[in-house]
């Protein structure tokens, strides 16, 4: 019942939706018919901004019909909207062709040309590419012409014309054509876009013929100009014409550039400090698409740049050994320690600039170059500066048919040691000042080696190994520490040679310690305090020298003890005695003759108890052979008892 009501509503719904699509079809049908013959006439009076509205209008009615081309009709209405779009392209091409024939005389129909953009826009993008790629082709001819490479201002010398071309091309465009391409055309982009990708081929072919006339000041000046004018245009363009549909430059701060490069002027202890470089790094991800743009093309010529610098790190170094020789050791100017090198500051601050330099140009293969040369140097600095300039230990020992024993026992080694040659204080103060300089550049060199490889290009990365430098000062450092050792222990050799040729075994009581033992103190507390002074600046490794010591030094006197027969009771006794006397004085060593109280290192204390009481039993096995174990225990336990 329900459906017999309906069914007549029903199918008035449907006449009702069938005619309203009909009657939309045919108001569409006769805007498309009126509005293909309104753009054939329009076309031919060349009245492009009536074109311009009108033709979309009609493209978008045309859309309706797709599902209606089968019909023969349509099909010649949507033919001859496209023949209408493929005339209009090639029209206004002509238009544009014509309007700039002849350079001479200012163009009448600007207005014209600027509605005709307009119909571009509206047309397939093949048009606006092709309108652009003439336009662009035209402003430049006389570039090409005026920078041909047989010309003698296309050489590198006279690369500052170039850009001065550019320039005023520029400007001239602004103000002749400026408002008759639209704003998003980026027409100026576009003309300095091509005008970069022309110079940088022609420049590459230019430098390729005439690789042999390119020196490193002319490289340098060029390489300064391009990227200069890189810099410019990249605060005057957006890039947006470079880079994919979608994406966007982001701004670079201006201010960002100048303080950086400020911060590079500015003198630094160590110019690798971090923060020094971190903003540069930082940047890199917002390098715009101009940088390098031009300035590429001379990265298969940086070699020489890398050959300059490796000669001007050549008479760096010959300078700085001229200067030592000259000068002698740094002076000391304050209580910090044993000076440092001024060299090595002057040569990582020449690293510095050099890697910032470089990376501007190039952080590829012409880094990894530098890197090289970095290392070359780092070496001979080490060897000549370093390592070439440390005195050398000439130890004479006096010989024993002149040592008076009586003497030696009443009154010291006082004369006799003075025949030993050792280090004077300005030597001692060169092998610290050696150290300290070497301690600089292993950090430096730790410092540059992380800066290098931020820098260069990630598949290059893991080929920048400063590893075999850093331990190359790492050896210095070992030397120096050795030295100072050999030294202290040559002036204690004659005192421990001297309790050799005492009569241990008529010695008659056991009094205060013996006189070997007083001088081998008395030379460690004129020896120390200098080498604490001088290393004031590197504790750590005044440290290591007194526990290089002490191992010496200990197993060394053992060595002597052991030869003391024969001996008495009371000559052990006393033995054990003095050995206790040289533990004191090695647990005080670090802290010899300074003025400011310091408990020595834990690790340094440990070393010097267990070098000295695991021989204790040794040495009571050693001296009982020849006493009553009980007689000799109970008079020399208390030695050992507690501290040993």
């Amino acid at each position: 019942m329900v459906k017999e009501i309906t069914r007549d509503i029903k199918q008035l719904d449907h006449a009702k939706r069938h005619l309203t699509a009909s009657i939309t079809t045919l108001n569409h049908l006769h805007m498309l018919v009126g509005g293909v013959d309104t753009l054939e006439s329009l076309t031919r009076r060349r009245q492009y901004a009536d074109v311009a509205n009108l033709l979309q209008g009609v493209v978008n009615v045309l859309e309706h019909f797709n599902k209606y081309m089968a019909i023969p009709q349509i099909r010649q209405l949507a033919d001859k909207v496209k023949k209408i779009q493929g005339e209009l392209g090639v029209q206004i091409l002509s238009d544009f062709e014509e309007a700039f024939a002849n350079a001479s005389k200012p163009i009448g129909n600007q207005k014209q040309l600027t509605e005709a953009c307009l119909v571009v826009n509206v047309l397939e993008p093949k048009v606006k590419k092709d309108l652009l790629k003439w336009f662009v082709k035209l402003q430049l001819s006389e570039y090409l012409h005026l920078f041909q490479e047989n010309q003698d201002i296309a050489w590198l010398d006279k690369i500052d014309r170039r850009y001065a071309w550019i320039k005023r091309a520029l400007v001239e465009y602004e103000e002749k054509y400026g408002r008759m391409f639209p704003a998003e055309w980026e027409v100026s982009e576009r003309i300095c876009v091509e005008f970069c990708n022309i110079t940088r081929d022609e420049l590459s072919k230019l430098m390729q013929k005439r690789s042999t006339e390119i020196e490193v000041k002319l490289l340098l000046f060029s390489i300064q100009r391009t990227t200069n004018f890189e810099t410019l245009i990249t605060k005057r363009f957006s890039g947006t014409t470079l880079l994919p549909p979608g994406e966007a430059t982001s701004p670079v701060d201006v201010n960002v550039l100048e303080e950086t490069k400020e911060d590079e002027d500015a003198g630094v202890d160590n110019p690798f400090e971090e923060g020094q470089i971190e903003m540069k790094t930082a940047m890199k991800a917002q390098q715009s698409p101009f940088q390098g743009i031009i300035s590429g093309c001379f990265e298969s010529h940086l070699h020489i740049y890398i050959q300059s610098q490796d000669q001007n790190l050549s008479e760096l170094i010959e300078r700085f050994v001229a200067d030592f020789k000259t000068n002698g050791p740094p002076r000391v100017e304050s209580e910090q320690g044993g000076a440092i090198f001024p060299s090595c500051a002057d040569l990582f601050v020449y690293y510095k600039k050099c890697m910032v330099q470089c990376s501007q140009l190039s952080t590829g293969t012409p880094l990894l170059s530098l890197t090289s040369t970095f290392q070359k140097y780092l070496r001979i600095y080490a060897m000549r500066l370093l390592s070439g300039t440390l005195p050398k230990a000439v130890v004479n020992t006096p010989s024993v048919s002149s040592l008076n024993i009586s003497t030696l026992l009443k009154e010291g080694l006082k004369d006799s040691s003075t025949e030993v040659t050792r280090f004077t204080s300005k030597e001692q103060f060169l092998v610290c000042s050696i150290l300290c300089t070497a301690e600089y550049c292993l950090e430096t060199t730790q410092q540059l080696e992380g800066k290098l490889r931020e820098k260069i290009n990630t598949d290059l990365r893991n080929k920048v190994d400063l590893t075999n430098e850093v331990d190359l000062f790492h050896n210095v450092i070992a030397n120096c520490i050795h030295l100072l050792v050999q030294d202290l222990e040559a002036l204690c050799e004659p005192a421990l040679t001297a309790m050799n040729k005492v009569n241990w075994s008529v010695v008659e009581a056991v009094g205060d310690q013996s006189s070997y033992v007083t001088a081998v103190t008395s030379h460690i507390k004129q020896v120390l305090p200098n080498i604490r002074d001088n290393l004031a600046s590197a504790r750590k490794y005044f440290t290591q020298f007194c526990i290089k010591f002490v191992n010496s030094f200990i197993p060394q006197f053992v060595n002597h003890l052991y030869r003391c027969k024969p001996i008495s009771t009371v000559g052990a006794e006393q033995l054990l005695l003095d050995t206790h006397s040289l533990k004191t004085v090695l647990l005080d060593l670090p802290s010899i003759g300074s003025q400011v109280a310091r408990k020595a290192p834990a690790s340094f204390t440990k070393i010097v108890v267990n070098g000295i009481s695991w021989r204790h039993h040794n040495l009571q096995n050693h001296f009982c052979f020849c006493h009553p174990f009980d007689y000799y225990l109970g008079k020399t336990s208390w030695c050992f008892s507690g501290d040993l």
